[in-house]
C-alpha cells in the first residue's frame, strides 16, 4: 500500500477544490492539479491517471447540472458520439500505460502548452459558435465526420486530458449543433465518459495513487458546489486568467526542467 503524507494528500485536496471551482466558471482545472500532482513526488505517468480519477467524480455535478439541455438532444445523437469516445477514451489510456516513463516526461512540456493554448482560444471560439445561427444541417455526412473527429479527441483525452472539451465543442459546433448550453451540456456528457473508461482501465493498471485521487474526489466534488459562487463573483475574466497564468508558469518550468535533465 502507498505511504502518503497526509500534508501533501492535503495540498492535493485544495488543489482539486480549486480545479473544482475554476472548472465550473470557465474550465481548465486540469491545468492547476495535474502539476500539482508532479510538483508533489507522484511520476508524471502515475499523476496523470490519478488526476483522471481524482477529477472525474466533480463532472458529475455538470452533467447533473445540464440534465435540462441533455433531454433535449436526440437520444439517437447522444448514443451515436458515446461509443467513438469511450472506444478512443479506452485507446488513449492504453497509449498512456505504454508509453515508456521517460517519454512522457519529455512530452509533458509539449502537452501542457498544448492544453494551455486550447484554454487560451477557449472563449474566441465559444462566441464564434454562440454567433453561429445556421450551421451544416448536419446530414450523415457530416455527422460521421464528427463521430471520427470526436474519436480522435477522445484518444487525446484519455491520454492527457486537458483541453480535450474545448476541442468536442468545436467538433459539435461545426457538425450541426448550434445551442451553446445544449453543446456544452454534450461536452460535458462525452468528457464524463472518456475520463469514466480511462480513469476505470488506469484503476484496473495499477496506476492510480489511490490517497491522493481520493482526496482530490473530495475536493473537486465540494469546490464544483461550494466555491462555484465565489468564482463567479471574482468574474470569469479574471478565472480565465489565473488559469493562463498557471498553465503558461507550468509549461515553463516543465521545459526547464526537462533542458536541463
Amino acid at each position: 500500500m502507498m505511504h502518503i503524507d497526509w500534508l501533501h494528500a492535503a495540498i492535493a485536496m485544495v488543489a482539486a477544490f480549486v480545479a473544482g471551482s475554476i472548472n465550473s466558471v470557465a474550465g481548465g482545472g486540469t491545468l492547476v492539479t495535474f502539476p500539482t500532482l508532479v510538483f508533489l513526488g507522484l511520476p508524471p505517468v502515475i499523476a496523470n491517471a490519478t488526476n483522471t480519477v481524482g477529477i472525474w467524480p466533480g463532472s458529475v455535478g455538470s452533467i447533473f447540472g445540464f440534465r435540462q439541455e441533455l433531454r433535449r438532444i436526440p437520444l439517437r445523437l447522444r448514443c451515436l458520439f458515446l461509443l467513438p469516445v469511450a472506444v478512443g477514451g479506452l485507446v488513449g489510456a492504453v497509449l498512456l500505460r505504454l508509453t515508456p516513463p521517460g517519454v512522457f516526461d519529455r512530452l509533458v512540456p509539449w502537452l501542457l502548452f498544448l492544453a494551455t493554448f486550447l484554454f487560451v482560444i477557449q472563449a474566441p471560439i465559444q462566441k464564434r459558435l454562440r454567433s453561429v445561427e445556421a450551421a451544416h444541417e448536419g446530414g450523415q455526412k457530416w455527422l460521421t465526420l464528427a463521430m471520427c473527429a470526436q474519436f480522435l479527441v477522445a484518444i487525446y483525452g484519455g491520454y492527457f486530458g486537458a483541453g480535450m472539451s474545448i476541442v468536442m465543442l468545436s467538433i459539435l459546433g461545426i457538425s450541426g449543433m448550434t445551442d451553446i448550453l445544449e453543446m456544452s451540456a454534450m461536452t460535458s456528457l462525452l468528457s464524463l465518459f472518456v475520463n469514466g473508461v480511462a480513469g476505470t482501465y488506469f484503476a484496473c493498471s495499477g496506476l492510480v495513487a489511490w490517497p491522493y485521487a481520493l482526496a482530490m474526489a473530495v475536493g473537486a466534488i465540494t469546490g464544483g458546489y461550494g466555491a462555484a459562487g465565489i468564482a463567479r463573483k471574482i468574474g470569469k475574466v479574471a478565472v480565465r486568467r489565473f488559469v493562463i497564468f498557471v498553465g503558461v508558469s507550468i509549461t515553463l518550468v516543465m521545459f526547464v526542467k526537462v533542458l536541463r535533465g
